[in-house]
C-alpha cells in the first residue's frame, strides 16, 4: 500500500506560502506507518516548533493500473475520504532551504490522518466541498473544482511512474487556510455530502 500525496494542487495554498504555482503535479510519499486512523489523537512530535494541518480529501485506488489513460482514470476511485497532512512547517523549510526532500517534514509517524471512506456516490464528483475546524471555528474551506488537476489528471500523471494498486491512497492537495497546531487543539473535518455536510473526521492534537 502506497501514500501518494499532491503538494500545491491549489493556487491560493500555493500562495500563500510563497510557492510557485505548479506546471504538473507535485508529488511526494508518505510511509504507511503515517497513517492516522480511527480518530486517534496526534502526539506532538518532539522535532517540531511549528506543526501545520493541512486538510484534503484522500482517494483510494480501487482497481490496478499502470500508464492510466484519461478517459478511464475515473474507474480507478469509488470512495473518498478527508485526511489531515501533518507538517513540521519549520523543519521542512530547512529541507528546501538545502534542496533536500521533505519526507522528514511530512512522513513522520501519525502524519496521515485519515477518516473513514466514502461512497464517491454520495458527492458531487466535480465539485466536493469539505472544511477543517480547529477548537470549533473553520480554519480551511475548500472545494475540489479549484484544484489545479483534478482527480483523473492526477491519477492519469502518478501511473505514468507507478504502478497504482488497489488499497493504495492519494492525498488530493490542501487549500489556502493551512496554519498552525498546539497541544491540546481539536481538529474535526467535514465533507458536504448529497444528504449534508458530514463529519468524517475527529483528530486531537496531544
Amino acid at each position: 500500500m502506497k501514500i501518494i500525496c499532491v503538494g500545491r494542487n491549489y493556487a491560493a495554498h500555493a500562495k500563500e506560502l510563497n510557492n510557485p504555482v505548479p506546471k504538473r503535479p507535485v508529488i511526494f510519499m508518505k510511509p504507511p506507518s503515517a497513517l492516522l486512523v480511527n480518530n486517534k489523537p496526534l502526539y506532538y512530535p518532539e522535532f517540531t516548533k511549528d506543526l501545520h494541518y493541512e486538510a484534503e480529501i484522500v482517494l483510494k485506488i480501487c482497481k490496478n493500473g499502470r500508464h492510466v489513460q484519461p478517459e478511464f482514470a475515473h474507474q480507478y476511485y469509488n470512495e473518498i475520504a478527508l485526511g489531515i497532512d501533518f507538517t513540521a512547517r519549520d523543519l521542512q523549510s530547512e529541507l528546501k532551504a538545502k534542496g533536500h526532500p521533505w519526507e522528514l517534514a511530512k512522513g513522520f509517524n501519525g502524519s496521515a490522518a485519515l477518516s473513514p471512506f466514502i461512497s464517491i456516490e454520495e458527492v458531487d464528483r466535480k465539485s466536493i466541498h469539505f472544511q477543517l475546524h480547529k477548537n470549533g471555528a473553520v480554519v480551511q474551506s475548500g472545494d475540489t473544482a479549484n484544484m489545479l488537476f483534478s482527480f483523473e489528471d492526477i491519477i492519469v500523471f502518478v501511473s505514468k511512474f507507478f504502478t497504482l494498486q488497489m488499497g493504495d491512497y492519494i492525498y488530493t492537495g490542501t487549500p489556502e487556510g493551512v496554519g498552525p497546531v498546539q497541544i491540546g487543539d481539536c481538529l474535526e473535518g467535514f465533507i458536504d455530502t448529497n444528504s449534508g455536510k458530514k463529519k468524517l473526521l475527529v483528530c486531537e492534537v496531544r
